[in-house]
C-alpha cells in the first residue's frame, strides 16, 4: 500500500536533484534532457518516413469501422496497473503467456487493449522520476515503462496474440505531457520546446500580478482573481469553460504559474501555463507556428505503429485540443472546438496512413460524436447507450435506452461505429452529457415533454440514489459511480451485503452481468470487457484502502488488482494495488465450468461470429409495451433479419411484436439454433422472456424446395 500511494501521490511539484529547474542548466543537463525528450524521439523517427513509400500503402481519408470490427470484433481491455502477473514474471510476461492467450482465442476475444504503457510522470534526476499523476496518462516518454517490462517482453506479447489471430491496441495522450523532458526544456526556453505548451512568458514588469511561488517548489495554482488580471493584460485567454479536478485550494482554475527559471539564455522567466486536468499535465498547443506538440504526437504514433506493431490506438480526451478567447463571454471556448476536430482528423488520418486505426474515448453530445467521427476516429466508446443500461437495469425499464438509441438513430449513427464495452479503469460515467449540453431542448420521456437539464437531473438523483444511497459499496465520482459491474448488477437486486453473499444471490448477479454482456455483445461494432468483468470483480472497501481515498478519488475502489490465471498467492499487484475479491475467479478454473461466466460469454461471442452480427446494419428500434423490454432489428451479412431483444425486469415477459418483413420466415434462436415459436404466414413473433433474459432470433426464409 506505500508503494501505491507512491505512485498515486497528487505531488504537484518536481523538486529535482541534478539539474534544478531553478537554476540555470548546464550543457550536459541540457543534452540529457534533449535526448530523452519526446519532440528530439519524435524527429529522429520521422526521418525514417520522411520520402519512403510506406506512406503510401494504406487509405487513410476515411474512417473505416467495418474494416476494424472485421479486424478485431472483441476485445480484452487491461488495466496494466491492476494486473497480478504469473509468480516471478513480469506484467508484460503474463500477457505475452500462450495459456492466457489461448483461453482469450477459446473465449473468441481478438484484441487487447493494454491502457498507457509508456513511461509518465516527471523526472527527477537522470535515475529518478517522479510518479503518475493520472494513472499513466501524463506520459514523459515514448519507452515501455520497465514498471510493466521491457520491449523485447512487449513485442514477444505481440507476437503471440497475432498467433492466436489477435491484435494489440496502444494509446495516445493528444493534449497533455507529464512535467518530463519537453516540459524542463520549455522551461529553460530552449528552441522549439515553448512551442510544445499552452505557455506565456510574463514579462517582469508584470511579475507583481502573480503570487510568490513558496521556496522549493515550481508552480502554484492561479486564482480566478490572477486569472481575470491576466487575461485583462492580454495574456492569456482566461478561465475555461470548466474546471476538471476541481479541488479548493490546490486546482480552482486551469492555470499555474512557475517560480523564477533561468533560460539556456541566461534571462530569468515566470511562465503561466495551462492545464485542463491537474497541474502535472500541461496542456499541448496545436497551433502554435512550430508545430512542436503535433511532432510529438506524430513521434508517439510513428513509435507505436512501426515498433510497438500496434494495430489500433485510443486517443485519449481528444475533446480538448483548441481553446481560444471568447469576446461574448467572460470565459474561453474551450469545448467543441473546431480545432479539437481538425487535430483529431489529423491524427486519426496519420495512424490510418501508417497502417492503423484509432478509437477515441470522446463523451460529448451525440451531435458532436457524429462531427468528429466523418473524418476522424474509426470508432468511438459507446457512453450513450452504457449510461442507460444501467438504469433500464436498476429500475426495469428501458424508456432512455429507447430515447437515446432514437437519437443515435436520428443522428445516422449505427451500432457500429460504436466500442460496446462493460467496465473500465474509471467511473461509471453518468454525466448524460446529451441532455446536459443540450439544457433547453425538449425531449419525449415517459409520453412527457422535458428539458434535456430536467432531464439528466431527473435521472441521476434517481439512479445515484439506488446505486450510491441505497448501498455501501458504490460511491460517487466527478461525473457518475465509483464501482465494478458486479457492484452495479448486485445494486439493481437490492443486495445489501456484497461481501457475503449467498451462492444463489451470486447466480443472480452472474445473471444479471451476462446480460449486459449479452446486450453490449449482440451490437454491430466492437464487444470489450475488462479483466473485472472476466473474474467478477468486487469492490474494494473503504476500509481496506484509505491513504488512496484521501484526496477524493474513490475510482480506486473499482480498480482492485485481478489474476487471470490464478497461479500466485500475492495480495497485491505489482503496483501496489490491493487484489479484488472475485465471484467468478480464474479463468482456468472457469473454462471447467459449463454454465460460467466466460462460457456463456464463449456462446455469445461464437454466434456473433457465426452470424457476423458485428458487421450488421441497424434497420429500425422496436417499441415493445412492456417497459422491460428493449429490441432491435439488425440486417445481417447474409441479409437476414435478426431480432434481439432483452429483458431488464425482474419478472417473467411475454408479448407478440410486430415485425415489417418478417412474414413467410421461420425463427431460429442464435445462440441455441432451436426454432422459436412463430406462425410462418405472419409478421409477428411470440416473445417470452425469463427475468434479466435476452434472446438473438434469425428470421430466415424457407427454401423454394419446401414451399411447396
Amino acid at each position: 500500500m506505500k508503494l501505491l500511494k507512491i505512485f498515486v501521490t497528487l505531488n504537484l511539484f518536481i523538486l529535482l536533484c541534478s539539474f534544478d529547474p531553478l537554476e540555470k542548466a548546464s550543457p550536459s543537463d541540457i543534452h540529457f534532457l534533449e535526448t530523452n525528450s519526446m519532440l528530439y524521439q519524435s524527429e529522429q523517427l520521422a526521418n525514417k518516413y520522411s520520402g519512403n513509400s510506406i506512406q503510401w500503402h494504406h487509405p487513410y481519408g476515411i474512417p473505416q469501422p467495418e474494416k476494424v470490427c472485421e479486424l478485431a470484433p472483441a476485445w480484452f481491455t487491461s488495466y496494466s496497473l491492476a494486473i497480478i502477473p504469473e509468480e516471478g514474471k513480469t506484467v508484460l510476461e503474463t500477457l505475452a503467456s500462450d495459456k492466457l492467450w489461448s483461453i482469450f482465442e477459446e473465449i473468441g476475444l481478438q484484441a487487447i487493449h493494454t491502457g498507457p504503457m509508456k513511461i509518465a510522470g516527471g523526472i527527477i534526476s537522470e535515475e529518478k522520476r517522479s510518479p503518475t499523476v493520472d494513472g499513466g496518462f501524463d506520459r514523459i516518454s515514448l519507452t515501455i515503462d520497465p514498471a510493466f517490462g521491457t520491449l523485447e517482453q512487449y513485442l514477444q506479447m505481440v507476437k503471440t496474440a497475432q498467433n492466436h489471430k489477435a491484435v494489440v491496441a496502444g494509446d495516445l495522450v493528444p493534449g497533455h505531457t507529464g512535467l518530463g523532458y519537453d516540459f524542463h526544456l520549455a522551461l529553460r526556453n530552449y528552441k522549439d520546446y515553448p512551442g510544445i505548451y499552452h505557455m506565456v512568458e510574463i514579462n517582469e514588469k508584470d511579475w507583481d500580478l502573480l503570487p510568490q511561488v513558496p521556496l522549493n517548489k515550481l508552480n502554484i495554482n492561479l486564482s480566478k482573481k490572477d486569472v481575470k488580471r491576466l487575461k485583462q493584460k492580454g495574456y492569456i485567454v482566461g478561465e475555461l469553460e470548466r474546471v476538471i479536478f476541481y479541488e479548493k485550494g490546490i486546482k480552482e482554475t486551469n492555470w499555474d504559474v512557475t517560480a523564477e527559471i533561468e533560460g539556456v539564455d541566461g534571462v530569468k522567466r515566470r511562465w503561466v501555463y495551462l492545464h485542463y486536468f491537474k497541474a502535472g499535465q500541461p496542456s499541448l498547443n496545436w497551433l502554435d507556428p512550430s508545430f512542436a506538440a503535433n511532432k510529438v504526437v506524430s513521434g508517439d504514433i510513428m513509435k507505436s505503429i512501426g515498433i510497438l506493431k500496434n494495430s489500433l490506438l485510443r486517443l485519449d480526451a481528444n475533446p480538448f485540443l483548441g481553446v481560444e478567447i471568447n469576446p461574448t463571454s467572460s470565459k474561453a471556448w474551450s469545448e467543441g472546438h473546431p480545432l479539437s476536430v481538425c487535430s483529431t482528423n489529423l491524427i486519426s488520418m496519420l495512424t490510418r496512413k501508417l497502417g492503423g486505426y484509432t478509437f477515441q474515448e470522446l463523451n460529448e453530445p451525440i451531435s458532436d460524436i457524429r462531427f468528429y467521427s466523418q473524418m476522424g476516429p474509426d470508432l468511438s466508446y459507446d457512453f450513450i447507450t452504457r449510461t442507460s443500461y444501467a438504469h433500464a437495469l436498476i429500475n426495469q425499464d428501458t424508456e432512455l435506452l429507447r430515447l437515446v438509441s432514437s437519437l443515435l438513430y436520428k443522428c445516422s449513427l449505427s451500432p457500429i461505429n460504436f466500442i460496446h464495452s462493460l467496465q473500465n479503469h474509471d467511473e461509471f460515467n453518468y454525466e448524460l452529457i446529451h441532455f446536459s449540453m443540450n439544457p433547453n431542448e425538449t425531449f419525449t420521456y415517459n409520453n412527457k415533454q422535458i428539458k434535456g437539464k430536467n432531464l439528466g437531473n431527473q435521472i441521476r438523483k434517481n439512479d445515484f440514489k439506488k446505486f450510491i444511497k441505497d448501498t455501501n459499496y458504490n460511491f460517487s465520482f466527478g461525473n457518475g459511480i465509483a464501482c465494478t459491474i458486479v457492484g452495479l448488477c448486485a445494486a439493481s437486486l437490492k443486495i445489501k451485503d456484497i461481501y457475503n453473499m449467498t451462492e444463489k444471490e451470486k447466480e443472480k448477479v452472474k445473471k444479471a452481468h451476462l446480460l449486459l454482456a449479452f446486450f453490449n455483445a449482440m451490437q454491430p461494432g466492437v464487444f470489450a470487457l475488462s479483466g473485472w468483468d472476466l473474474v467478477g470483480a468486487l469492490p474494494l472497501e473503504k476500509k481496506q484502502i484509505p491513504s488512496l481515498l484521501e484526496d477524493g478519488d474513490t475510482r480506486w475502489l473499482n480498480r482492485g488488482a485481478y489474476d487471470l490465471l490464478g497461479n500466485t498467492t500475492a495480495t497485491h499487484s505489482p503496483s501496489g494495488l490491493l487484489k479484488a475479491k472475485t465471484i467468478y475467479g480464474p479463468l482456468p478454473k472457469q473454462l471447467k465450468d459449463p454454465n460460467s461466466f466466460i462460457n456463456n460469454i464463449k456462446k455469445y461471442l461464437n454466434a456473433r461470429k457465426s452470424y457476423k452480427l458485428h458487421l450488421a446494419d441497424l434497420v429500425s428500434n422496436v417499441e415493445p409495451k412492456n417497459k422491460q423490454l428493449f429490441g432491435t432489428i439488425y440486417k445481417l451479412p447474409s441479409n437476414n433479419l435478426a431480432l434481439i431483444i432483452v429483458n431488464f425486469g425482474q419478472t417473467e415477459v411475454k408479448e407478440d411484436l410486430v415485425i415489417e418483413d418478417i412474414k413467410d420466415t421461420y425463427a431460429i434462436n442464435m445462440l441455441t439454433n432451436v426454432k422459436e415459436y412463430k406462425d410462418f404466414s405472419e409478421n409477428k413473433i411470440a416473445i417470452k422472456l425469463e427475468p434479466l433474459e435476452g434472446k438473438s432470433i434469425i428470421f430466415r426464409k424457407k427454401p423454394s424446395y419446401l414451399k411447396k
